[in-house]
């Protein structure tokens, strides 16, 4: 084989489980059909659970510099979900230009040895069960397994023959990164009609992500935006145009609502939008992305090496499918409600939300869906980040890209068989064997840590080389 693992798409997605297969000591190639780079793309929220993901990969820190913080997120315009109280050392929402999340995980992923091809579009995948062998414009390659995180219009995904039920849910709808004369004072503004809709975000450096749809107003994606457009829009939804002026980009995309029906077709996987696209209602698309891609990558490289468990791969599928199912629901509910059609309508989601988020437990359970802290695989809670003895964090210890063996001091005589791909670090409690995508795979009696790195981190090195 020439690679172990083939990424196709260089977006957040691809880039994540690039960077995560190279420093695995896994050889990455990522083909990207695209040549150069763009600073104008559609994703600008990043999430409490994709901020602690990549803080297991030491970048969250410096991403969060480069955006603004929001402690709660406006529904509707009436009122709140508030993420201030969010078990996680970022309880926000961090508004950021998505190419400032792709810069550093580029970085990461050439730093850790992953090569990055442009220019070489997917044209055909032939497997057996040696190998895939990947034909792209570019030239031909193999590998051990390839992971389609190529978007939407995903190559890898049809040259599998994969599905993509669903359905397009709104048209038309307009994208414009604008300056603002008088910028509102809430950091994410949204209001609606019924016939209207309008969303402002800033990114920080004076420009404005302004979202914007008209019920009545359907084209072609292909059909230019003017920026008489995106004022009308947001005069009719907020009363104002904020004074938006020097649009930098303007676009038009539909909303669908598809998923795959499974994420894996033998030794080819399909992650981000390639596995499944939501409304943009909630800021989910991204996050989902790398949130599969740290599923993913520890997985593929347990594989490769030779140590999986068994069912470890089939594992993925599992433990994702059903978020990818639930952000639909999710991401779809919000986007109805804000487009509800009559005043009673929207009086009512108005009352009812308004006296639902003040419920305690609802509005912990909000928080925690939009923020993705509340995903809990059903054998592998997430793991909160927590002081270690030595003065260090959970999370920090994770960006070995290793399972993380906490508990008592003597832990580390027990686990030393297992030392290629399990850390311990002493803490307080019992000992929790952690994943290295920040999910608990066990806690139990210290005595019994050896028969849970067997079942979860393979057997040790002694008894394969036997």
């Amino acid at each position: 084989m020439d690679h172990d693992v083939i990424v196709a798409g260089a977006g957040p997605t691809g880039l994540t489980l690039a960077g995560d297969l190279a420093a695995a000591g896994l050889r990455t190639l990522v083909l990207e059909r695209r040549s150069g780079t763009s600073n104008l793309t559609r994703a600008f929220a990043v999430h409490a659970r994709t901020l602690e993901q990549l803080d297991a990969r030491g970048l969250a820190d410096e991403l969060v510099a480069t955006g603004t913080t929001v402690a709660g997120i406006r529904l509707f315009g009436r009122f709140a979900v508030d993420l201030g109280a969010l078990p996680s050392r970022f309880p926000f929402v961090l508004i950021t230009p998505q190419y400032e999340t792709e810069r550093l995980l580029h970085r990461r992923a050439v730093a850790a040895g992953a090569q990055i091809r442009e220019g070489a579009e997917l044209t055909g995948i032939d497997q057996d069960a040696g190998g895939v062998t990947v034909t792209t414009t570019a030239g031909t390659h193999t590998a051990a397994y390839v992971v389609g995180a190529d978007g939407h219009r995903s190559g890898v995904r049809r040259a599998v023959g994969m599905p993509f039920p669903g359905r397009a849910v709104l048209r038309s709808i307009a994208l414009a990164d604008v300056r603002l004369a008088d910028a509102p004072a809430d950091v994410i503004t949204v209001a609606a009609t019924g016939d209207c809709l309008a969303f402002l975000a800033p990114f920080g450096d004076g420009w404005h992500r302004v979202i914007a749809w008209d019920r009545h107003n359907a084209r072609p994606n292909d059909d230019p935006v003017d920026l008489e457009e995106i004022r009308d829009v947001t005069r009719r939804a907020h009363g104002t145009d904020f004074g938006m002026h020097s649009p930098r980009w303007l676009s038009r995309f539909h909303s669908d609502e598809r998923q795959a029906p499974h994420y894996r077709t033998g030794r080819v996987f399909l992650a981000g939008d390639a596995a499944h696209v939501h409304s943009p209602a909630g800021g989910q698309g991204m996050n989902v992305g790398i949130q599969d891609a740290a599923n993913l990558g520890w997985k593929l490289a347990a594989a490769v090496h030779g140590w999986a468990p068994p069912g470890l791969l089939d594992s993925y599928e599992a433990e994702r499918h059903p978020v990818g199912r639930q952000v639909l629901r999710t991401s779809g509910a919000l986007l109805r409600a804000a487009t509800l059609r009559t005043a009673p309508q929207r009086l009512l989601r108005d009352t009812l939300g308004a006296l639902a988020l003040r419920t305690r437990p609802i509005a912990r359970r909000a928080a925690a869906t939009i923020s993705a802290l509340g995903v809990d695989y059903p054998d592998a809670p997430r793991a909160a980040d927590r002081p270690l003895a030595d003065g260090t964090r959970l999370y920090e210890a994770l960006r070995a890209g290793r399972f993380v063996l906490t508990g008592p001091p003597d832990l580390a005589g027990p686990a030393a068989p297992w030392a290629d791909r399990v850390l311990t670090a002493a803490a307080d409690g019992p000992a929790t064997l952690v994943r290295p995508d920040g999910h608990v795979a066990w806690t139990g009696p210290a005595e019994r840590a050896p028969a849970a790195l067997t079942r979860h981190a393979g057997h040790p090195v002694a008894a394969r080389n036997g």
